[in-house]
């Protein structure tokens, strides 16, 4: 099981990104395969912000077309959204003790490192670098080298 981050979808999304072959090749091997794979819902609304936005991405989405291609994404049976449970804010609070220091911007990667622990997922697959902060995840950057 992994998460895949926001940047991954963005780069699969949008045609003028160097990465956009790629990212999209590895997406719909995903989609095809066997293993179970997630996104938040502060992925997605990440997805949405930066994929309409005229002053962020070359070639904007329209609202209606970003969650076109959200729900389209998570059609495939191996996928899904990890969302709080009743355990969220005890993982939380563990899991904030471990970075006291944290935040801003990196508090919305706490929060999808969070929902990761809560649910067993150990994997996230970004171009992000800022997840190697969270010794529990293996972070997998499979755009690395390509």
């Amino acid at each position: 099981m992994f998460v895949v981050d926001t940047n991954l979808l963005l780069y699969a999304v949008n045609r003028d990104a160097p990465e956009h072959e790629r990212a999209l090749a590895l997406i719909e091997t995903w989609r095809r395969g066997e293993r179970s794979w997630f996104v938040t819902w502060s992925i997605v609304y990440e997805f949405l912000r930066v994929s309409t936005h005229p002053s962020i991405f070359p070639d904007p989405l329209d609202l209606e077309a970003a969650q076109r291609w959200i729900t389209v994404l998570l059609e495939g049976r191996r996928s899904g959204i990890l969302v709080a449970t009743d355990r969220h804010a005890a993982v939380l609070e563990q899991v904030a003790a471990l970075h006291p220091r944290l935040r801003g911007n990196l508090v919305h990667d706490l929060h999808i490192a969070t929902l990761m622990k809560e649910h067993g997922v150990l994997e996230i697959r970004t171009a992000d670098a800022d997840f190697h902060q969270f010794d529990f995840l293996r972070v997998v950057n499979p755009l690395a080298g390509s």
